[in-house]
């Protein structure tokens, strides 16, 4: 079966259809990952886009029931050179090409992706319309162009959890409990935090800031998640309240969400940054991390309060903001993934630093509260 894919700018290509059959509209992007191709397709942040791996070839090592970062596939459409048919890993339990179909992936191989790829660099990304159906080119460049575009676009609300969700830690003893909003939180998030010792309460996006802090939490997760930061606007409310409340640690979405919350802004990038190489340098230290990254949008450094907001990290392709701190609150947030095991260690620490910052504001409060009886 053919597939057709189109793009806002009037560029339509035709290749084979590898996935689920129908309509797909969405903005295309790319990612330069070699691998990683489960965990990518079911990480939320990737809602509504279609995805151009610059990989020649994805699928050969299969895919397994584990390393899923969400209930499912998220993404709106995949764009490949070549899918593999056949796979072999000790761990495969199922096909590429299966789980596309079973999730209602709409994909299409045999396309220059090397060109379209030079295309989006060149131009920005764009709007896109993939379908298998027996659309006319011109049609389906007009159902790209229709598409409403993710500026302005609270994409969150539509991948957040409806209901609260409890996930104890895996250690042998726990000892914080962490509020983890759920902007459309990547599972191995919430494995990291329960690996040192949390008990992580998962709340839906919407929730309010009395709410969360009626539970008592030694410290908050502002997950990743896809959209623009700025249309978040009812979460940007709640982490006003929250700051110096308890540690705050946000992660992509989160860390924009966060500096919105400290008066920063955000804007939308030319085509984002999407791979496992992107080299960050830590200002504190002077270490070179390498990430991975999948965002679209980014913290304005010209916005950021110098009384408020420290900048931490850089990115060294474009200089853009990797990380900040707040000044006066215990609260500090990464562009990239730490929980992606880029390096493959090279973030870890900064789950860690997140469990020192709670341990240090555990310590404080109990020793406010003590000379308040006192007085």
């Amino acid at each position: 079966m053919k597939a057709l894919l189109a793009l806002e700018n009037g560029l339509v290509l035709e290749g084979n259809s590898i996935g689920a059959e129908g309509t797909s509209t969405g903005e295309i992007v790319f990612n330069t990952s070699m691998t990683g191709y489960q965990e990518i397709f079911s990480d939320p942040s990737y809602f509504r886009q279609i995805i151009i791996m610059t990989s020649t070839q994805i699928g050969n090592y299969g895919c397994n029931l584990e390393d899923f970062e969400s209930n499912g596939f998220k993404i709106a459409g995949l764009v490949a050179r070549e899918i593999s048919k056949s796979f072999s890993n000790w761990r495969s339990q199922k096909s590429l090409i299966q789980l596309l179909k079973e999730n209602g992936i709409i994909a299409i191989e045999g396309v220059d992706t090397r060109m379209l790829t030079r295309a989006i660099r060149e131009k920005g990304a764009m709007k896109a319309a993939l379908s298998t159906e027996h659309i006319s080119p011109d049609d389906l460049i007009r159902a790209a162009r229709n598409w409403r575009g993710m500026v302005g676009y609270n994409i969150a609300s539509e991948v957040s959890s409806k209901e609260m969700r409890r996930q104890v830690t895996t250690a042998s003893e726990s000892r914080f409990k962490v509020v983890a909003f759920d902007f459309g939180i990547k599972e191995n998030i919430i494995r990291m935090l329960n690996y040192r010792g949390c008990d992580v309460l998962v709340v839906p996006a919407d929730t309010i800031s009395k709410e969360v802090l009626g539970f008592d939490p030694d410290g908050i997760v502002l997950s990743n998640g896809p959209g623009d930061p700025a249309a978040v606007s009812y979460a940007i409310k709640s982490i006003e309240k929250l700051l110096g409340k308890a540690p705050i640690f946000g992660i992509c979405l989160g860390h924009q969400l966060l500096a919105l919350a400290m008066g920063a802004k955000t804007y939308k990038l030319k085509f984002g940054h999407r791979g496992s190489n992107h080299p960050v340098k830590n200002l504190k230290t002077g270490a070179i991390e390498i990430t991975a990254q999948n965002h679209g949008f980014a913290v304005d450094e010209a916005t950021c309060d110098g009384s408020e907001i420290s900048i931490t990290h850089i990115n060294l392709n474009d200089m853009t903001v990797e990380g900040i701190e707040s000044k006066n609150h215990s609260a500090f947030a990464i562009q990239y993934h730490p929980e992606a095991s880029p390096g493959p260690h090279d973030s870890g620490y900064l789950f860690d630093r997140f469990i020192e910052n709670m341990e240090s504001f555990r310590d404080t409060s109990s020793v406010n509260k003590k000379e308040g009886l006192l007085k």
